[in-house]
């Protein structure tokens, strides 16, 4: 499996507009974030988990050139926002795009999107195929298996995902007992830190450390970062041994 970080930014992205902090202004391209988003290369398939603002970009950047899947976790903006953009994969594909997502998150794409799911909608428009995500049933796509994670995003019900040895989860501040076991074992888990100080909806750097730990996994990757956290490489040198903080085009074997 090869797991790429199509995004590692929060909702408004790295830099945010107008901000000359020195994240927002460094030269370092590891500190300069797309929208939170993955894409997952396994048994022959290719997914993506979440199509925020910056997907076309991002699929453009990191030469996507078949997607198979879209996954996402929730229905907030930054994680829906450039679902549009599939039609270019119904164009050359010649087939609907396979979208999986709760059926909350489905209500929030029928809202947003509803020309899609017209009848006798515009010649053009995304072709989609919804698939229900039951939040504690695992489904498969073709022959890969994927495990939902039911996390907490403040009170609103978020996803994450375990394909094989790979967990990923974004949008969180709580991650129940139950959840956790089905992460343990994995050999490379993702998750938020937005930042150092308190948040009413995002881990904070400290507390997904603490996740990390009790998680145990061989490598953990921290992704959904705000300017506010820190310039890249003085976070990493912080770190724990096995924790790193993701940044965009970052491709990992798992």
């Amino acid at each position: 499996m090869k797991i790429t970080f199509t995004g590692t930014g929060t909702s408004q992205g790295v830099p945010i507009i107008a901000c000359h902090c020195a994240v927002c202004t460094s030269p370092d391209p590891h500190n300069k974030r797309l929208r939170s988003s993955v894409w997952v290369e396994a048994d022959g398939l290719s997914l993506v988990i979440d199509t925020g603002p910056d997907f076309r970009y991002q699929m453009l950047r990191s030469k996507v050139d078949q997607l198979d899947a879209v996954l996402f976790t929730h229905s907030h903006k930054d994680h829906i926002a450039g679902l549009d953009d599939v039609r270019a994969y119904n164009y050359f594909q010649k087939k609907p795009m396979d979208v999986y997502a709760t059926i909350e998150t489905q209500a929030a794409l029928r809202r947003e999107y509803a020309y899609i799911f017209e009848n006798g909608h515009y010649p053009g428009v995304p072709q989609i195929d919804l698939h229900t995500i039951h939040d504690n049933r695992p489904f498969s796509i073709g022959n890969l298996e994927v495990i939902p994670l039911l996390v907490k995003h403040y009170e609103m019900n978020v996803l994450g995902f375990r394909i094989g040895d790979f967990s990923y989860i974004t949008d969180a501040n709580y991650i129940a007992p139950e959840q956790m076991e089905k992460m343990k074992g994995s050999r490379v888990l993702v998750l938020n830190a937005l930042r150092k100080e308190a948040h009413v909806s995002h881990f904070t750097l400290s507390e997904a450390i603490d996740i990390a730990q009790q998680i145990g996994a061989e490598q953990t990757y921290f992704t959904h970062i705000s300017h506010q956290l820190g310039l890249h490489d003085e976070v990493n040198k912080q770190l724990p041994k096995g924790i790193q903080l993701a940044f965009d085009c970052l491709s990992i074997e798992c």
